[in-house]
């Protein structure tokens, strides 16, 4: 006997429409949902998953959540406790699919919940945490520093696409302006951007956009080598495969002996710190 499909009512439902709470009730005077997810507030999820409120106030707000942008504007204290407890039994879930028994093998015994701590606590923490505060020293007296700086980050990240590691290093090039900020900000920062859900050439732009915007410098670069471990893991199987990312602006982009300074920074520190 053929079993005729029927539709999930969360996975083959409008999007729009998933995470709408049982207990809501849509205004008999709104002819769309989307009108409706406007007018709801913080009381219709009282009851509800905390990471659904979340999704629904950034959609309402027609706020961008994908795997590499920063949500840290709509958590609160105790936000992420809550949201691993949540995330804890969407893993174990998972676990069971896969047939894994997570009851009585006793590798598997507490796995959903480290996978939950790892995934906001480590991997993915640039995406809930703010910015890192990168304080800024005036660079405007007469013998102010007009040169480069060069700075090697080690990077951890994860690719967006089968949420493998990502291992590589980053390095960080500017011509001083009006401020300038901690050595160690440089990797505090590459490494925020990196801590999500990302791919290479991504994380090469957001890493030179947030190094401008602390620095004031209009003269950024960046270059990243890295391994993927979705090219190592799966699909070619390739241990040997490195790929290299590069973002150069303003006299990085336009003078040949700047961009030249660069690299040749680049090699020296390669020379002393081999990846």
């Amino acid at each position: 006997m053929k079993k005729e499909f029927a539709p999930h009512p969360v996975f083959h439902s409008d999007t729009n429409k998933k995470f709408v709470p049982s207990n809501y009730t849509v205004p008999t005077d709104t002819s769309t949902i989307t009108t409706a997810v406007e007018l709801m507030t913080d009381k219709d999820y009282e009851e509800g998953y905390l990471g659904d409120a979340i999704r629904f106030k950034m959609k309402r707000d027609n706020k961008r959540f994908w795997a590499g942008d920063n949500i840290s504007d709509y958590l609160h204290e105790g936000d992420v406790e809550k949201l691993i407890d949540e995330a804890t039994e969407a893993f174990e879930t998972v676990l069971d699919r896969l047939l894994i028994d997570r009851e009585n093998d006793p590798n598997s015994q507490g796995t959903a919940r480290r996978l939950a701590k790892m995934y906001f606590n480590e991997i993915m923490e640039g995406r809930y945490e703010p910015a890192p505060d990168a304080t800024a020293f005036p660079n405007d007296s007469a013998d102010r520093y007009e040169g480069m700086l060069v700075v090697r980050s080690e990077l951890r990240s994860m690719c967006s696409h089968h949420h493998q590691p990502v291992s590589g290093v980053a390095y960080i090039g500017i011509i001083a302006a009006q401020k300038l900020i901690g050595l160690s900000k440089y990797t505090r920062i590459a490494q925020w951007c990196a801590r999500r859900g990302t791919l290479q050439e991504e994380l090469c732009n957001d890493i030179a956009r947030e190094i401008s915007k602390a620095t004031d410098s209009e003269n950024v670069a960046v270059y990243v080598q890295a391994v993927h471990g979705c090219c190592e893991n799966r699909g070619i199987m390739a241990h040997s495969s490195l790929t290299q990312t590069t973002v150069l602006k303003g006299a990085f982009n336009t003078d040949q002996s700047t961009k030249k300074e660069f690299f040749d920074n680049i090699k020296l520190q390669q020379e002393f710190a081999p990846r």
